[in-house]
C-alpha cells in the first residue's frame, strides 16, 4: 500500500518562506507521479503542483506559479515544495498525493494516497 507523510509546516510572516516534504513508506517515489494539492478552510481541495516520474513537465497553479517550486530527492525518497513569498491567502493544510503511475492528472479524482497533511499558516 503506497504511503505518503507530509511534513515541515508551521507559521510563517507573509513574505516567508516554508519547505514541506513528502516522505514515501513501503514504495519507491521516484516511480510515480507526486502532486501537492492544499485545502483552506470552508474550501476544496485544490491542486498546486505535480511532478510526473520524468520529473520534467510540472504545472503550477497560476496561483503559486513562480514561487513555489516542487523537486524531488530521490536519494531520500522525498518530494519537496519549496514555498517562497508566501501570502496570506496561501494559508492551508497541504497534503501530497499520487496518480498511482508515471503520469499527472488534470484530475483531483485521479490521486489517492493522502498523507494526514501538513498546515502552513500566514499571518503576521
Amino acid at each position: 500500500q503506497l504511503q505518503l507523510v507530509e511534513s515541515g509546516g508551521g507559521l510563517v510572516q507573509p513574505g516567508g518562506s516554508l519547505r514541506l516534504s513528502c516522505a514515501a513508506s513501503g514504495f519507491t517515489l521516484d516511480d510515480y507521479a507526486i502532486a501537492w494539492f492544499r485545502q483552506a478552510p470552508g474550501k476544496e481541495r485544490a491542486g498546486v503542483v505535480c511532478i510526473p516520474k520524468s520529473g520534467g513537465g510540472t504545472n503550477y497553479a497560476s496561483s503559486v506559479k513562480g514561487r513555489f517550486t516542487i523537486s524531488r530527492d530521490n536519494a531520500k525518497n522525498t518530494v519537496y515544495l519549496q514555498m517562497n513569498s508566501l501570502k496570506p491567502e496561501d494559508t492551508a493544510v497541504y497534503y501530497c498525493a499520487t496518480t498511482g503511475h508515471a503520469y499527472c492528472s488534470g484530475y483531483v479524482k485521479d490521486f489517492h494516497s493522502y498523507g494526514q497533511g501538513t498546515q502552513v499558516t500566514v499571518s503576521s
